[in-house]
């Protein structure tokens, strides 16, 4: 479907989960470098779609107008919304609840919505964010602050983060941001920015990713339903 940001159609793709209607759906935004059509992007959208889970990616409006630049936070975060709103739209019986997540800049994105429940308008609540390899030192003067508004999240919000990621593992997100009752961390042991293991960890690529997948897709719906383990 295309969806209308501020004058910009985004492209954007549904992967429908199989056998009855999902009651969940995930809004899944890409990083800085690769958009939607990425091998991350698709892989990770099609295992949840085969766990039971509506998953929408779009295209950000730089890409859109294809640029190489991204668009400040603002003009992201409105974009992240207004999927939200078409795909929510599209669905006439409606979900149960909606998360909204992304791999690098993209999860920064959704943790921003889960630090600004007044900006959610959405008629289904926003349930809980997911980042996936959040940006958290990028390298060189740019970035601005990652970490305060982690510090004001008001919904539950995943963060999957390789041990090996160059913008700072689990670890460094943990101590960064201090206690914080609605965060959780998941470590990826030797994994980097895109969850990429070394080979030295004995393990195929593919399995490593099943196991993310399986573990996205029980803490979502734990927060849903908090009786599931």
């Amino acid at each position: 479907m295309t969806v209308d940001a501020d004058g910009t159609p985004l492209p954007a793709l549904a992967y429908s989960a199989p056998g009855p209607p999902a009651e969940l759906l995930f809004v899944f935004a890409h990083g800085a470098g690769a958009g939607q059509a990425s091998p991350f992007m698709r892989r990770y959208a099609e295992r949840l779609a085969a766990l039971g889970i509506d998953v929408v990616t779009f295209d950000f409006p730089y890409l859109a107008r294809q640029r190489k630049m991204p668009d400040r936070a603002p003009v992201l975060e409105r974009a992240f919304r207004a999927v939200v709103d078409a795909a929510l739209a599209a669905r006439v019986d409606g979900y149960r609840a909606v998360f909204a997540g992304g791999k690098s800049m993209g999860g920064r994105m959704a943790t921003h919505l889960a630090a600004q429940p007044e900006q959610w308008t959405s008629p289904v609540p926003l349930a809980g964010a997911i980042a996936l390899g959040y940006p958290l030192k990028p390298p060189g003067p740019r970035g601005g602050d990652r970490v305060t508004h982690l510090r004001q999240l008001a919904v539950p919000t995943l963060i999957v983060q390789g041990t090996r990621d160059i913008f700072g593992g689990p670890e460094d997100v943990r101590e960064a941001v201090g206690p914080q009752p609605w965060l959780t961390i998941l470590p990826v042991a030797t994994g980097d920015h895109s969850m990429k293991v070394q080979a030295s960890a004995g393990r195929p690529q593919a399995e490593v990713e099943r196991e993310i997948v399986q573990a996205i897709a029980d803490w979502m719906r734990a927060q849903v339903d908090p009786r599931r383990p």
